[in-house]
């Protein structure tokens, strides 16, 4: 028996659909037969007979540009453009027209097309994953090759997705516009971060977004991505109170930790959690009385996490497209709600490695955008900064968008930016003396003000917390500080 298949298609329903097209030019009711199989993403390449192809594409032409379409006119075209006499000429135009009685079974035709046609796809997407598995030598990564088939064949059940229509976009914004009016202002958008204030900036942490987290090394940024995942899947805010603006829900959170083994990180969020200096508890440093009472807070916190919708994955040297399709299989699996990705500069990408490390990190980037895109959740990474701030002579040693290690791209893809700095590292800065302030700066928020926001730090217990700012008499709201210079209220929104 021999190996050699035929691809699916159906010669007979192309035919039946394009003379379904042309009769319904003649005596039209309603939405035309050609602009429904073009709303639905049927392209010539839907068709597998050549001169059906041929046909289709004349019709898709003479649509686009405005050209009335009937037999005539499509003959003209079909002569104009040389391929008249390859399909057969004449007499293969008017036997589309005979073929069909009527226009009432075209949706049926139309039907079959597409499903042959994704059928014919997903050969040609499974051959060349088939192909990548057999040269070793130029993909040399089997769980990068698995990630770019998820992606090629989710992509391909994609295609046909239905565009949202604009009056149901606007009632939707709408409603939820009205129920931050109607909710006193304990109500945003997106996800909480557990800070008061931080989310009074934001307004919470958004779908689809992607958000940065940048600071030099053990400033605290882990520490704050942590911190933010933490609340978000116990649905409590940094004092262990119910989040107000969703009454307290949990969300399932993905942490992708490329630097740090899981162990690390649960023993930080328990100590965290628990008020616990582990490294006195580790030395033996606490009295007995002492040591009891902090076992005891220990225990109250593991049963707190224990049953937290959090899923780590400590995979190190990720390849940005198998962790893109881990990011899938989770969320499907898990209805992961938010992902943090401890850090990006740990990703990889196999098909850039070898452009420059520039070109990989702007490619990990737009995948880590494309994602949050795809996935609909907020997605927290973290970055490094240079030692740009260090070196331009500013003495506060203040970081700047400028300064995210690597590539530009970070900063273009990035919706929101969050800037740590902890000015009790620098000894020149006005409030080196603070120990426990950090400040975290919004540098960019594309949907929102920037500025920056004091908290407080715990640098004993990795744990950061709301720091007591001013109220204005006249506002309900706690009102943080104006913006630094550099940092006013942009008029554009996008900017």
């Amino acid at each position: 028996m021999s190996d050699l298949k035929t691809p699916p298609n159906s010669s007979e329903c192309e035919r039946a659909l394009l003379g379904s097209i042309l009769l319904d030019s003649v005596s039209r009711s309603g939405e035309r037969i050609v602009d429904v199989c073009m709303s639905q993403g049927i392209s010539p390449d839907a068709f597998f007979d050549p001169r059906n192809k041929a046909v289709y594409a004349a019709m898709v032409s003479m649509i686009r540009t405005s050209r009335p379409l009937d037999a005539v006119t499509l003959l003209d075209e079909l002569g104009k453009n040389g391929t008249l006499e390859a399909i057969g000429g004449v007499n293969f135009v008017q036997s589309l027209v005979d073929q069909v009685g009527s226009t009432a079974n075209a949706g049926y035709y139309m039907s079959v097309v597409k499903a042959k046609a994704l059928r014919r796809r997903m050969i040609e997407t499974a051959s060349a994953v088939e192909s990548k598995c057999y040269d070793e030598a130029s993909h040399p990564n089997p769980q990068a090759i698995l990630g770019e088939a998820e992606t090629a064949f989710l992509e391909l059940g994609g295609r046909d997705s239905v565009q949202y229509p604009w009056s149901q976009a606007i009632e939707d914004s709408f409603n939820r516009i009205d129920k931050m009016f109607s909710s006193d202002g304990q109500t945003f958008e997106g996800l909480s971060t557990g800070l008061t204030h931080l989310d009074e900036k934001l307004q919470g942490l958004k779908n689809s977004e992607m958000i940065v987290i940048a600071a030099r090394p053990s400033v605290g940024k882990t520490s704050l991505a942590m911190n933010i995942a933490e609340c978000a899947a116990l649905g409590r805010d940094m004092n262990n109170i119910p989040v107000k603006c969703d009454g307290g829900k949990r969300h399932p959170v993905m942490i992708f930790s490329l630097e740090m083994p899981v162990e690390a990180l649960t023993k930080r969020m328990l100590a965290g959690r628990a008020g616990v200096n582990m490294w006195r508890l580790a030395r033996n440093l606490c009295p007995r009385k002492e040591k009891e009472m902090l076992t005891e807070q220990l225990c109250a916190a593991a049963g707190e996490l224990k049953d937290a919708p959090i899923y780590v994955d400590d995979s190190a040297g990720l390849d940005i497209m198998e962790l893109r399709a881990r990011a899938r299989r989770a969320k499907k699996a898990h209805g992961i709600e938010l992902i943090v990705i401890d850090y990006l500069q740990l990703c990889k990408s196999e098909d850039k490695a070898r452009q420059g490390r520039q070109l990989e990190v702007s490619e990990i980037s737009q995948q880590i955008k494309a994602m949050a895109k795809e996935l609909k959740i907020p997605v927290i990474v973290l970055s490094q900064l240079s030692r740009a701030n260090e070196q331009r002579g500013d003495k506060f040693e203040r970081p700047k968008l400028s300064d995210l290690r690597d590539s530009g791209a970070i900063e273009q893809d990035a919706d929101v930016v969050f800037l740590l700095r902890r000015p009790s590292r620098n000894p020149n800065d006005p409030d080196s003396g603070d120990e426990q302030l950090a400040i975290i700066d919004v540098a960019k928020n594309r949907n929102g003000e920037t500025g920056e926001v004091k908290v407080n730090f715990y640098r004993e217990y990795t744990r950061f917390g709301d720091r007591e700012i001013a109220r204005s008499p006249d506002d309900n709201f706690v009102t943080s500080e104006p913006p630094p210079e550099g940092h006013e209220y942009s008029e554009d929104p996008m900017l």
